[in-house]
């Protein structure tokens, strides 16, 4: 597929790469640009040779939100259908069975927040800068709430959405936001590194154990117990379970079928 707004690429080292790229508009939100975003997740998703997905973006801003001229002139069912294909991309990344790391630089704010914190991983640039900020044009980031909750709790959530501040990296790691933060010049390599450490483990695995842990945030806890041993008892089950045990027995490096 053709895409206007973004770049999508595969590499020899498996991993997919969707790349924002509306640089002179801090790669704001259309609805052009989530349709394509969630064109791209399907595509990779798809693609036997992309094993891990990494989302990163030109420019100087790696998602300044959506761009708000849309919603002018719209009606109430309108604007329901048009935020639910902007939070659509945010959703899918949950859906997906390969893993998603953000590539966090510049700029990411309201619904680019919403991108990196519903993303698997999320590497940051020393310099970047994240916040929920719709708050602040009269407005409220309600879709990057839903991942947002999850990831920091109650509390720090509220005051990230209330308050609508732009935080550095540093405090976004301290608060569990992001995975890493790295100098501004190794925002990229360091993010392939994490992304090519993952695409050698079993394809097979990571994704089967992604959508268990999806699947059971949510259940009570004895529950969420039954949940998990039956996935990790399909997961024993697999060709890849078996070359992955017997690769280590045999101290040499597995062969991953990917079934």
């Amino acid at each position: 597929m053709e895409y206007q707004n973004m770049l999508v690429q595969i590499d020899d080292d498996h991993i997919g790469t969707i790349t924002l790229n509306r640089p002179e508009s801090m790669n704001t939100f259309t609805t052009t640009t989530a349709v394509e975003l969630y064109q791209a997740l399907l595509e990779l998703e798809a693609e036997p040779r992309a094993r891990v997905i990494v989302l990163a973006a030109k420019g100087k801003a790696f998602c300044a939100g959506i761009d708000v001229s849309e919603i002018k002139g719209k009606s109430a069912h309108e604007l329901k259908q048009w935020v639910e294909v902007m939070e659509r991309p945010l959703f899918t990344m949950s859906q997906l069975g390969k893993p998603v790391i953000a590539s966090v630089g510049g700029i990411a704010a309201a619904n680019g927040a919403g991108l990196a914190a519903a993303a698997d991983l999320a590497i940051m640039a020393k310099s970047a800068r994240l916040g929920y900020t719709a708050v602040n044009v009269g407005l409220f980031c309600l879709g990057p709430a839903v991942p947002l909750v999850r990831m920091v709790g109650r509390k720090r959530a509220h005051e990230l959405l209330f308050y609508g501040r732009l935080i550095k990296a540093r405090q976004a790691l301290e608060w569990g936001m992001v995975n890493a933060v790295v100098d501004d010049d190794q925002l990229e390599k360091e993010t392939h590194r994490w992304a090519v450490q993952l695409a050698r483990k079993s394809p097979l695995a990571l994704q089967l154990s992604k959508k268990a842990l999806n699947g059971m945030a949510d259940l009570e806890y004895h529950k969420a117990f039954d949940y998990m041993n039956e996935a990790f008892a399909r997961l024993c089950s697999t060709e890849d379970a078996d070359e992955g045990v017997a690769a280590f027995l045999e101290k040499r490096q597995p062969e991953w079928k990917g079934r």
